[in-house]
């Protein structure tokens, strides 16, 4: 049975910085992609970034710049390092996994986490 248990997440001023950490276990993660999908209240579910086996990256026009996507594949852990933090960044942020290359539409996400919450205070 596939987990994915993300950490990291927290409250922070804007400007600010966090890092979220996403473990995945139940399964080999070869030739998975890994990312990070959030939802604001009141919103649909965003695609924010997501990487794949051997790197290859997607992000979102609203984070490029600021957020940096990576893996650990000896660790099956996937990380976001969010940096020049928004209001608008407030979100619930839940770990995605699919199998194969990036990916960039929520729909199509094989495993989720259960999510865990940033609020960027103005």
């Amino acid at each position: 049975q596939v987990q994915l248990v993300e950490s990291g997440g927290g409250l922070v001023q804007a400007g600010g910085s966090l890092r979220l950490s996403c473990a995945a276990s139940g399964r080999t993660f070869s030739n998975y992609a890994m990312g990070w999908i959030r939802q604001a209240p009141g919103t649909e579910r965003e695609f924010v970034a997501a990487i794949s086996w051997s790197v290859s990256t997607y992000y979102a026009d609203s984070v490029k710049g600021r957020f940096t996507i990576s893996r650990d594949n000896a660790k099956n852990t996937v990380y976001l390092q969010m940096n020049s933090l928004k209001p608008e960044d407030t979100a619930v942020y839940y770990c995605a996994v699919r199998r194969g290359g990036v990916w960039s539409t929520p729909h199509l996400t094989d495993y989720w986490g259960k999510g865990t919450r940033v609020t960027v205070s103005s």
